[in-house]
């Protein structure tokens, strides 16, 4: 052809520098297609795969279930896999859990491959030709477009889905089309004639998904290459195999710096492609050499690469699943313990997971839901040394204080890090959630800490206040841990009713210490009461009044993020002010509390101390 540069020729057939630019472009759609489709699934599945994964259990079987689950949702057998080792530096999970889950996950990536498969489908009936991917995914990428440009999440998300899985055809089609001239060249048979050698078949299978960094993507390819008629059945089987050995690259890789559980999970990914490969070879060539099979030099085509995938992942999941203590066994013997090291200790938040968004938005808000229940413990312990002193709850108070430091410190980073990741709009909630209110429950366990100091100082100085104070104290006190509870539970249930309860409640609240100070200073006036006891019930007024404050911080943060807005004084003006319904239901509330926290009747008389 005139103006094309022949690489080969060979007779009628030849590949031209032009097909090996449109085999680039080829391979270029269908990675782009298939990160598209995966990333898509997984936002638009996001909340449903926070409960999957939060049901990680002990059980093998139950851990293979959601390997399998979860890869099939995020179309990535090495993201399953890094989550897993993320999962056990984070001590989320243990090594015998993530054993199951990997196994689960290798078994999940021959998905993409049937998917492939049906384009192989041939026949003259509108049924057989509609199984055709090929045939109906154009229409799907033109409406997949429409509904990316014009609609909102989440139907915006099918759209990508949509729009995913028809580029991914499209480069499996250009592809296939690329490499058509192929099936002439007699350096190309030959090429895969050498493949039959299973050490070659093996190490170009493992070279192909290294370099892919996705097995799925790497049984495309040798999908879209059969269509040359030059892979056959005893040339695809070592490479194959060698896809799956390669697809473990990832999660060493990533299991770089981490704990020796983490480590140990990466290398039960490859011993279980290792062993499972060597086991499946030795049966197959040995089967053969009994049995001689009739296709075993037959050309294979998508369906032949997508069974023998497939049968090679469900026969290692039988022979190795019930044989899980021994690939445990085999890990720590690769990564053993060391003698005389400090225990390891497990990130709060591992940055592996962030290579699923979804999954990583999940697991900082979980971060920030103990981080607001130790916060609550440590008020809660505080207000109880203003009673009763006590040097060890003293001490577990400000060890708490301390950890919610940390919890801040490591979620801002993270979430700072987070979101730059493409995130669906109810990750995007959580993020921004987080990042307006762990600063709050930081504040709420340094307030604890206030606390402490003020009750040591009592205990010292041995202030006991009068009996009334005291009942005052206990009013307020009531009032403030009812706030705390409503708020911690509000943000750990994303409840926005329960939010929208917090704004009445602080209002009682500032109007108890201002009841409580009026009634301070008739005592001093009346001389019942000293000074020195008013800086006391000064600082604790303080404390009680600010802890309040960042409870209403919280659940404004809560309401406003979830209606995509974010205005703290129009919100709250509109909210005690206005004349709508909203206004006259905070009144309503307000009233209602009022009610429920009086102070005692018997202080209208100073001198009754």
């Amino acid at each position: 052809m005139l103006g094309e540069v022949p690489l080969v020729q060979n007779g009628a057939y030849g590949m031209s520098i032009f097909n090996v630019f449109t085999l680039m472009g080829g391979i270029a759609m269908f990675l782009y297609g298939m990160d598209m489709m995966g990333k898509s699934l997984e936002q638009t599945a996001g909340s449903k795969l926070q409960d999957i994964l939060s049901r990680m259990t002990s059980s093998p079987i139950r851990g293979l279930f959601l390997g399998l689950i979860v890869t099939a949702v995020i179309q990535s057998s090495g993201a399953t896999t890094v989550m897993a080792v993320g999962f056990v530096n984070s001590g989320l999970m243990q090594l015998r859990q993530a054993i199951g889950v990997i196994m689960g996950a290798n078994v999940g990536t021959t998905v993409t491959g049937w998917l492939l498969a049906l384009s192989g489908l041939e026949g003259d009936s509108f049924l057989t030709r509609m199984l055709n991917p090929e045939a109906w995914s154009p229409i799907l990428g033109f409406i997949g477009v429409f509904m990316f440009m014009i609609c909102k999440d989440p139907k915006r998300g099918v759209g990508k889905i949509m729009l995913g899985f028809s580029i991914l055809m499209f480069g499996m089609n250009t592809m296939t089309t690329a490499m058509s001239p192929l099936a002439g060249e007699e350096w190309f048979m030959n090429l895969f004639l050498s493949f039959r050698n299973p050490l070659f078949g093996m190490l170009a299978g493992a070279v192909l998904t290294a370099l892919l960094q996705s097995s799925s993507a790497a049984v495309g390819v040798l999908q879209a290459l059969s269509a040359t008629g030059a892979v056959t059945y005893s040339s695809a089987m070592p490479i194959i195999m060698g896809q799956n050995i390669g697809t473990t690259i990832t999660a060493l890789l990533s299991s770089t710096g981490a704990t020796k559980n983490a480590k140990r999970t990466a290398c039960v990914h490859l011993y279980f492609n290792v062993i499972g490969s060597l086991v499946f070879l030795a049966g197959f060539y040995g089967l053969n050499a009994i049995l001689h099979f009739s296709f075993f030099d037959d050309p294979t085509d998508t369906f032949g690469i997508a069974v023998v995938h497939t049968l090679f992942n469900l026969i290692t999941t039988a022979i190795l699943l019930p044989a899980n203590r021994l690939l445990e066994k085999l890990a720590i013997w690769t990564v053993p313990e060391t003698e005389n090291v400090e225990q390891e200790k497990h990130s709060l938040l591992d940055e592996r997971l962030m290579s699923t968004p979804s999954v990583a938005a999940g697991r900082a808000y979980l971060t920030g839901m103990d981080m607001a229940e130790i916060s609550r413990v440590a008020l809660l312990q505080s207000i109880s040394l203003t009673h009763t002193w006590s040097d060890e709850i003293a001490k577990q108070v400000c060890r708490e204080e301390d950890a919610v430091d940390h919890y801040e410190d490591v979620l801002g980073s993270y979430l700072v890090k987070l979101s730059t990741k493409h995130l669906s709009p109810d990750d995007h909630r959580k993020v921004n959630t987080l990042l307006y209110t762990i600063s709050d429950f930081e504040r709420i366990s340094d307030y604890a800490t206030n606390l402490v100091k003020t009750a040591e100082e009592m205990h010292v100085k041995n202030i006991q206040f009068s009996q009334v104070a005291q009942s005052d104290l206990e009013v307020l006190e009531a009032a403030v841990q009812d706030i705390l509870e409503r708020t911690v539970d509000a943000f750990q249930k994303g409840d926005l009713y329960k939010a929208k309860k917090i704004e009445p409640l602080e209002e009682v609240v500032d109007e108890l210490v201002r009841e409580v100070k009026s009634r301070h200073i008739a005592r001093l006036r009346a001389g019942t009461c000293t000074i020195e006891y008013g800086f006391v019930l000064d600082e604790l007024l303080i404390s009680y009044e600010r802890v309040a404050d960042h409870c209403s911080n919280i659940a404004v943060a809560l309401v406003e993020i979830a209606e995509n807005k974010f205005d703290t004084h129009a919100y709250l003006g509109a909210l005690k002010y206005g004349e709508d319904e909203a206004n006259a239901t905070f009144e309503k509330r307000y009233e209602k509390y009022l009610g429920r926290y009086v102070l005692t009747e018997n202080d209208k008389n100073p001198s009754a101390e």
